[in-house]
């Protein structure tokens, strides 16, 4: 049959093409951007632990990559987030961090973290924690003001991936 048009919806733009190709070669040259510089020169890192732990007592430990599938903060404290996760057994774990004043909760949603999943329940504001969410924490030199990140992982590691 011919003379018959068939129309495919696009997301692209029914404007000037002159004005799309600048649109993305502006974008283009924004990526190649150089990532921004960070100034670590007024951060104050702690000395290393001197014992030292031997490697069956650091292979005890077993350090997971965990899923956050909800992050609330948990109400009357000031300080702490629950998180329930996915550690890749099939059934939700919870973690509790006193990390309210580094991250809102909703930021953390969806994000893929680092916990130890094997030390013992421990009771917070009536809430059992299953276990610590990894962070790096450091000050800044002649400050009292400390920095916490939140270990993250890229996204295409699985929960429940075993770290060594």
């Amino acid at each position: 049959m011919e003379g018959i048009v068939q129309l495919i919806p696009t997301m692209k733009s029914l404007g000037d093409v002159n004005k799309k190709n600048d649109v993305t070669n502006q974008a283009a040259e924004e990526m190649k951007a150089e990532p921004e510089k960070i100034d670590f020169s007024n951060v104050k890192i702690e000395p290393l632990f001197e014992e030292e732990v031997d490697f069956d007592t650091f292979s005890k430990s077993d350090f997971r990559a965990v899923k956050v599938k909800e992050c609330v903060a948990v109400p009357k404290s000031k300080k702490l987030l629950q998180f329930t996760l996915d550690d890749g057994t099939g059934t939700d774990r919870t973690i509790l961090s006193g990390i309210h004043a580094y991250y809102e909760p909703e930021e953390l949603v969806g994000k893929t973290l680092i916990a130890i999943t094997n030390l013992p329940p421990r009771k917070m504001m009536g809430i059992e924690s299953c276990g610590m969410l990894l962070s790096a924490v450091n000050n800044l030199k002649d400050s009292e003001d400390e920095e916490l990140h939140l270990i993250m992982v890229d996204n295409h590691i699985p929960a429940g991936a075993k770290l060594y």
